[in-house]
């Protein structure tokens, strides 16, 4: 419960970032929320390095501190280094997103007197301000966040989740809405890069992110991911763009070396662009077809309509926040044994064979040509063709 104590007045408040690509960008609205209402403070954000340049995207944050340890004991050179940089960012108040101990431990070592945080995971005493986690309801994703029951005996949003550590903290929440501003100088540079291998510049762009970090269970089939690039290419007069993590260019590959020889080409960036030059090439996107992923979420939060295809996780609790007026559709397809939440499926991945290349293509028909507030009047001609 939120403490009846009157709030502190810092002059600096830090914010501990999620760990995750999709979990930091769902924690996007609370963040705003944290902005508004300390309007007068300086806002600092520290972030793992794999997330820590998608804080360069959000409106309001002032400073961005790099963390390197990973809550290993082991690791002392690293603890030590951040401890040392959080005590020199002098903040008055650390706001923990994640829910580990670890991440208490470190504030609590780097002096800032103010520290709060959802109790979880025993580090009650080492905060000075502690919110309830909602009822455990499921397994959460690869991050530390739990879906949850929500009062009305619904699913609780990831993103919801993290509204409802800052409001049990005392501070109001706003719309739940991710926004992330691409600069017209990153958008360039990656369209450079995909004139650079392939695209024509001319031709409406897809963007699709077959990977999943996570593990196997959560990725479409690579051979149906095969046929939409190729329907995609030679029926609707699209560019396609493969994206994803270093992780992720084997799938890339044997989705590229699936295609047709002739006819068929697709630019394949996986492993290649930075947080930043990848949010240039969704922005260019004219829809993004992903897994539940952190470029599905990157996707929306830039603005561009999403496709998102979900297997053995909640759609409820992770599916994309999209900018207001964007469209997104979110496709199951309903088999007895998900939600798993498995990192590998132990029988036939049914839950996404049964999401056919047909069935994707007929959403990204349609998500393209639903009206949107931020998308300009030539973007519904993607895709407008009969097959």
């Amino acid at each position: 419960m939120p403490s009846s104590s009157p709030l502190p007045v810092p002059a600096r408040v830090l914010v501990l970032a999620p760990n995750w690509l999709g979990d930091a960008v769902m924690a996007l609205p609370a963040l705003a929320d944290i902005r508004r209402h300390f309007q007068a403070a300086r806002l600092v954000v520290a972030a793992r390095r794999a997330v820590a340049e998608l804080f360069e995207l959000v409106p309001g944050v002032d400073e961005i501190l790099t963390l390197n340890w990973n809550g290993a004991l082991l690791k002392r050179a690293a603890r030590h280094a951040d401890v040392s940089l959080l005590r020199d960012a002098d903040a008055d108040l650390a706001i923990l997103m994640p829910n580990s101990f670890s991440s208490a431990w470190l504030v609590r070592q780097a002096g800032i007197p103010e520290r709060w945080g959802y109790s979880s995971d025993l580090r009650s005493r080492l905060l000075t301000r502690v919110a309830r986690r909602p009822r455990r309801l499921a397994r959460g994703t690869k991050g530390s966040i739990p879906a949850a029951r929500t009062a009305v005996g619904g699913t609780e949003h990831q993103g919801e989740y993290y509204q409802r550590l800052v409001r049990e903290l005392g501070i109001a929440n706003g719309p739940l809405e991710p926004v992330l501003l691409v600069s017209v100088d990153t958008i360039e540079a990656a369209r450079r890069m995909l004139v650079e291998r392939g695209w024509s510049g001319a031709a409406p762009l897809v963007t699709l992110a077959p990977g999943a970090a996570y593990g196997t269970a959560k990725q479409w089939i690579p051979s149906h991911v095969t046929r939409l690039v190729s329907d995609l290419v030679g029926s609707r007069g699209a560019s396609c763009v493969l994206v994803g993590s270093r992780g992720d260019a084997e799938t890339t590959a044997l989705i590229r070396g699936a295609l047709p020889a002739a006819g068929v080409s697709v630019v394949d960036l996986a492993g290649m662009t930075t947080l930043k030059v990848l949010a240039g090439v969704l922005s260019l996107s004219r829809v993004c077809v992903s897994n539940d992923s952190g470029a599905m979420h990157l996707a929306a939060a830039v603005g561009t309509p999403v496709v998102a295809i979900f297997g053995p996780t909640i759609e409820q609790a992770t599916r994309p926040l999209t900018r207001a007026g964007i469209s997104a559709d979110v496709l199951t397809h309903e088999v007895w044994c998900r939600p798993c939440m498995l990192r590998e499926c132990p029988i036939d991945h049914r839950c996404m064979t049964g999401i056919t290349p047909e069935r994707v293509l007929a959403a990204v028909d349609a998500v393209v040509q639903r009206p949107s507030t931020s998308l300009g009047p030539e973007a519904s001609t993607l895709l407008s063709r009969p097959c």
